[in-house]
């Protein structure tokens, strides 16, 4: 029988970062992982092959749209479906080999194989039983179900996330049920590649939570790429034959049932958390109402000695908040204080333009009674922006508190948007206001000028509006 200090069940982005956190601080130990490959959701079927994918399309968005008037002129592009497969492949085996290099690096012991519980302080992999001090649950989350839908990513009509990345050819029509991110991504990457991508949605805006003028803006900018939207619809689900589908749904204040035709249907209403097998029940591990893992603020469980952490706890289904709290357990188990700052987790859709917002809403800040400011800069006004034919539509917004000028949140659609956003989460980390940020100099030409702008506006005004 093994004996370790932790086990992590689960490689994906919160498992692996808090094991290999766990050795970085002294600790023996182990991890648990049932795929052939390490990295868990996001870098086998998730995150990783998605923005491949999304990069390859919008290389050939600007070919067939931009190139021509910047001057290269030549050779027409073309679509090798299964050679861009083999490109998403190879993005995904240099990330999870590199995982697997790290795990070595660090003396993480890798049990391969699908983990039980079968007490405090035991995790059953196969017929072995292994001993630790501590078990920290990182088992990640599947695609939720809807009613009246059965997926099948084998056959290819009706596919989740994980079939959608990997279709044996590109559709002629495909209809999206649920303008979230995982649905515009992929019904962005379909559309550049030529199919007629129809997204069917619940409520009545797209990104539902975001920031209202991101969430107007980024369906108009999405309209002009091609992609229809059907809003306020409930999807009664959805007929096949061997190679076609139909989506029946109903306008959500009334109507006759309608009916749309697509040779493939992705279902991308959400994500659930998943701990299948692990024994939790009889374990006595508490549950929250939506079927988390309930923890407290050092991310334990109510048995002492189990542990869990990102998508299957409460919070945002993001690899990067599992992967703070994956650091911030790893603390905790070595007796030091674990931080994660849930107020300041930004959030970002890969699409062209991308779209990253931190922080609170304007719309809910106000229904708290908070009185703000807003500074708001069109990209319009950016020449970088201009130049890469990225500036319609596009802007970036910050919220701040009326009184202290302390930045509250903020949303950003344009060109690098989820790399600029980081700017406003180290301010918002450290108190800062949108003064700090005015007076900060940033370099020209680049996007994240627009930032300044925004914060310009928060005072006195915008230079370059």
């Amino acid at each position: 029988m093994s004996q370790y200090d932790v086990i992590i069940i689960g490689a994906g982005p919160g498992g692996y970062v808090s094991a290999i956190r766990c050795a970085q601080l002294g600790l023996k130990t182990a991890i648990v992982e049932g795929r052939e490959t390490l990295g868990g959701t996001c870098l086998n079927v998730g995150c990783i092959p998605s923005k491949a994918l999304l990069h390859a399309t919008h290389m050939l968005h600007e070919a067939e749209h931009n190139f021509a008037s910047m001057g290269l002129k030549g050779k027409t592009q073309s679509v090798d479906w299964d050679q861009m497969k083999s490109y998403r492949s190879d993005v995904v085996g240099q990330n999870t080999s590199g995982v697997e290099f790290l795990m070595k690096k660090n003396k993480i012991d890798w049990i391969k194989g699908w983990a039980t519980i079968p007490a405090a302080g035991k995790v059953q992999v196969g017929d072995e039983t292994h001993e630790a001090k501590n078990i920290v649950i990182a088992s990640g989350s599947v695609p939720a179900s809807l009613l009246g839908v059965e997926v099948d990513n084998d056959k290819g009509i009706v596919v989740d996330s994980t079939g959608a990345i990997d279709l044996p050819k590109v559709p002629k029509k495909m209809t999206v049920i649920g303008a979230g991110v995982i649905g515009l991504e992929l019904g962005s990457v379909y559309a550049r590649l030529g199919s007629e991508v129809t997204v069917v949605e619940y409520m009545d805006a797209v990104c539902p939570g975001m920031d209202a003028d991101v969430q107007r803006s980024f369906k108009r900018i999405l309209e002009k790429q091609g992609l229809k939207f059907i809003m306020g619809a409930a999807v009664q689900g959805v007929d096949t034959t061997k190679t076609k589908a139909k989506v029946k749904y109903q306008p959500k204040k009334g109507g006759d049932e309608e009916v749309l035709d697509a040779d493939v249907v992705l279902v991308a209403t959400g994500r659930k958390p998943f701990y299948e097998g692990l024994g939790l029940d009889k374990l006595g591990v508490t549950l929250t109402e939506r079927g988390q893992i309930a923890v407290n603020g050092s991310w334990a469980t109510n048995v002492p000695g189990i542990y869990a952490i990102g998508d299957v706890i409460e919070g945002p289904m993001l690899a990067h908040k599992a992967e703070d709290e994956g650091m911030a357990v790893a603390d905790v188990l070595a007796g030091n204080h674990g931080h994660v700052n849930y107020g300041v987790i930004p959030g970002v859709v890969y699409t062209t333009p991308e779209v990253a917002t931190v922080g609170a809403t304007e719309a809910a800040l106000k229904a708290e009674g908070r009185k703000v400011k807003v500074g708001k800069f069109m990209f319009m006004g950016n020449a970088r922006a201009k130049a890469v034919h990225q500036a319609e539509g596009a802007f970036a917004k910050i919220i701040v508190d009326a009184e202290t000028d302390r930045v509250l949140g903020a949303a950003i659609i344009g060109p690098a948007a989820g790399d600029m956003i980081h700017e406003l989460c180290v301010a918002m980390e450290f108190g800062a206001s949108a003064q700090d940020i005015a007076l900060t100099c940033h370099a020209h030409p680049t996007y994240s000028e627009a930032v300044r702008e925004a914060a310009l506006a928060c005072g006195d005004g915008p230079i370059h509006a």
